[in-house]
């Protein structure tokens, strides 16, 4: 398969990071879509059977692994690429589980960016230093102590979780989960429950402790 004849959607909920990503590569490879939210995700990349999918594991309207959940079954020849600011563990083993071929933070370079799509596209797997030990730990043995913690929240439960320790308001994770606020109070408050936390501050130096934030 040629380089030049790779055609990639993007997939993350800031318009300046897909322009950002779009200038680095836009010229080695073909851009065929770009989404800002899980629904035009799955709708973008069912449509147009990409070659690689770099895919945000944090999205409005659902999660990176939602996206691979619907799509990954239906798109065989697609590979994803996750390229999140994120490097918490949790975030990593969740979209390899989902079917993701690889896991790159934002720091990546453009240059190394454009020899991990292609290397995505040839069915290789490619991590940034250090996240690939997560998916060997979780795939070599047993769950790591907080799986078993993270494992009694429901994945909306564990999304709410994440934004909530990172400081976002209860508004604001209702703006970002395409939630009401209600309905976020609900999940915090079944965190708190099922984790045996009181508040949002013993939440985020849970959170922060097993680095999931």
């Amino acid at each position: 398969m040629s380089t030049n004849r790779l055609r990639v959607v993007l997939v993350d909920d800031h318009a300046m990071v897909r322009a950002g990503v779009r200038s680095e590569i836009g010229g080695v490879f073909e851009i065929v879509g770009e989404a800002a939210d899980a629904p035009e995700a799955i709708a973008i990349i069912l449509k147009t059977k990409p070659d690689v999918v770099l895919l945000d594991v944090h999205l409005p309207g659902g999660s990176g692994r939602a996206v691979l959940d619907a799509c990954a079954h239906q798109v065989p020849d697609t590979r994803f690429l996750a390229l999140s600011v994120s490097d918490a563990a949790n975030d990593v083993v969740d979209v390899v589980r989902g079917g993701a071929r690889g896991y790159v933070t934002k720091a990546i370079t453009g240059e190394e960016l454009i020899s991990a799509v292609q290397r995505i596209a040839e069915d290789d797997a490619v991590f940034s230093p250090r996240l690939a030990g997560f998916v060997l730990d979780a795939f070599a043995g047993g769950p790591a102590e907080s799986d078993e913690e993270l494992d009694r929240l429901t994945p909306r439960e564990a999304e709410v979780m994440r934004l909530i320790a990172r400081g976002y308001t209860y508004r604001e994770v209702a703006s970002e989960l395409v939630l009401s606020i209600k309905t976020v109070e609900t999940h915090v408050s079944a965190v708190l429950r099922k984790l045996q936390l009181s508040d949002r501050h013993e939440l985020t130096r849970w959170a922060s402790a097993r680095h999931l934030i």
